[in-house]
């Protein structure tokens, strides 16, 4: 089933939401006042979430434990994820020491880096290794993604010595340069800079919808 991105990322949105109303207690929510917390419409909650079969009732609404284990278990794998980060930096660092990068779903196993200051240490409790060790610890520790943070100009060769482990399936690259990657692995770029243009203009225009 191909699911678009805008779905996905509220799901993501649905999810955080869930685990939220679950840890205050809450045992029932309406679509009315899941649309209401994070601004969008009741009709458009009803519709992503039937999407996936149907689990609320009618006048009654979603039992949250129920369907916060719906939305987890369409959002992830069976298993838990092992995560790579190459490019121990100052983003890095925060990313390493990120309590979202920390969950059921997944977990950072390995870092990578050529600083010899970083490299052989553990870092926010995550192994430090160097880059050039990639593809044998990789493949060791069965990690499927890899977060890149490295300058642009490193950005190929880290993602070519990702790829050598034959284990990699997916790629973060918060580097400002394209990557090539063979079929089969997936390159998802987060461009800080294009996302605070597109905030900007938006700024700039207030009364236009959205």
């Amino acid at each position: 089933m191909k699911v678009a991105e805008p779905t996905i990322e509220r799901l993501v949105q649905y999810y955080r939401l869930l685990s939220q109303l679950k840890e205050e207690g809450r045992r029932v929510v309406s679509s009315q006042e899941i649309g209401e917390m994070l601004g969008l419409k009741a009709s458009q909650v009803r519709k992503d979430l039937s999407y996936f079969g149907e689990i609320g009732k009618r006048g009654v609404g979603y039992h949250v434990d129920r369907l916060h284990q719906h939305v987890s278990q369409i959002l992830s794998h069976p298993n838990v994820w092992k995560i790579g980060l190459v490019g121990v930096g100052r983003l890095g660092e925060a990313l390493l020491g990120h309590k979202s990068l920390r969950s059921e779903k997944f977990g950072i196993e390995a870092a990578f880096d050529v600083d010899p200051e970083k490299v052989g240490k553990t870092i926010e409790g995550v192994p430090c290794y160097h880059v050039d060790e990639m593809p044998e610890v990789l493949k060791e520790k069965n990690i499927e993604i890899i977060i890149l943070t490295v300058p642009a100009g490193a950005a190929q060769y880290v993602a070519d010595k990702a790829v050598a482990s034959g284990v990699v399936k997916g790629i973060l690259s918060f580097a400002t340069a394209p990557i090539a990657v063979p079929p089969g692995v997936l390159v998802y770029n987060v461009d800080i800079a294009a996302e605070l243009e597109k905030l900007l203009f938006y700024l700039k225009s207030p009364a236009k919808e959205h």
